[in-house]
């Protein structure tokens, strides 16, 4: 049976680190500031919703929400970005991606509205070129970096190692791949139509499934001794659960088939998704601390 690598502690060791944080900001003058931007009523968004909202209050994060309609106009959107973008008691904006409707042809577009020393979910041009160079004023995507906190809490080395990132969105896959190269490891980047997936995945070191594809990875595509992050979080209303109620989250592992090969594998939910919000407190609080130079 696999090790589970829950995110409670590393969430819990990132909570107390920035709380430390928050009170020194404070203690300027500064109360670092989070807006949400939630376009739609997609479950994947309300759940992370939830989740960021309650590490922020732990961690000494003022958050506020701001909604449009799945119907908003790309017009409408950008308009409230570069409000916030003006508003000097916002450190940090996350936008609910990707965007519904609409708007998700011009997310591209929609995402320069937003100032870069705001975007602490790297959505922005400026975001991407810091994880290409190592240098600038952005933030890699939250769900990326969570990743890299969850493999240094439990002592997983990458350097020498092998990954297969499945997933080639610009939330996960691609910057993660980057995150993961920088730390010397040897990656592929793999996504739902990759040929010979199995194969590639039973080569690998670590597997981080980040495609939104339940039951995309099989108890017969991993092998003793990998370390398997499921990222993702898939909404399955027909699910049942153990009280009875139905609608439920799972990732893209089978899990109840992957656990028993592997030999550490992180839940769906409770892994890497309670990471992130952390991780999200950490960017405002690092965005708040350069607005005092």
């Amino acid at each position: 049976m696999a090790k589970l690598l829950s995110g409670k502690e590393v969430a819990e060791a990132l909570e107390k680190e920035i709380s430390g944080r928050s009170a020194l900001l404070r203690e300027q003058g500064i109360v670092p500031k989070l807006v949400l931007v939630r376009c739609g009523e997609r479950e994947e968004d309300l759940a992370y919703e939830k989740s960021i909202l309650r590490q922020a209050r732990h961690s000494g994060i003022e958050a506020g929400l701001r909604l449009l309609p799945e119907t908003a106009s790309p017009e409408e959107l950008k308009k409230l970005l570069n409000e916030l973008s003006a508003d000097r008691t916002v450190h940090g904006c996350l936008i609910f991606r990707p965007l519904p409707g609409q708007l998700a042809a011009e997310q591209r577009e929609i995402c320069k509205a937003l100032a870069p020393e705001k975007d602490v979910d790297g959505c922005t041009a400026a975001s991407a070129a810091t994880i290409y160079t190592g240098e600038g004023a952005g933030f890699p995507p939250c769900t990326a970096q969570a990743c890299l906190e969850m493999l240094d809490h439990y002592g997983i080395e990458c350097r020498g190692k092998r990954a297969a990132v499945i997933g080639r969105s610009l939330v996960v896959g691609r910057p993660l791949a980057m995150l993961l190269t920088a730390r010397d490891a040897t990656v592929t980047l793999c996504h739902s139509r990759t040929e010979g997936l199995g194969d590639i995945c039973r080569q690998a070191d670590i597997i981080i499934c980040a495609a939104g594809r339940p039951g995309l990875v099989t108890g017969d595509m991993v092998r003793p001794g990998q370390t398997v992050l499921d990222v993702s979080m898939n909404f399955l209303p027909e699910l049942k659960n153990a009280d009875g109620s139905l609608g439920g989250f799972v990732g893209d592992t089978v899990f109840r088939e992957v656990e028993k090969t592997v030999e550490a594998i992180s839940p769906v939910p409770g892994g890497v998704g309670r990471v992130t919000s952390g991780v999200l407190m950490k960017h405002v609080a690092a965005a708040a601390e350069r607005s005092l130079k």
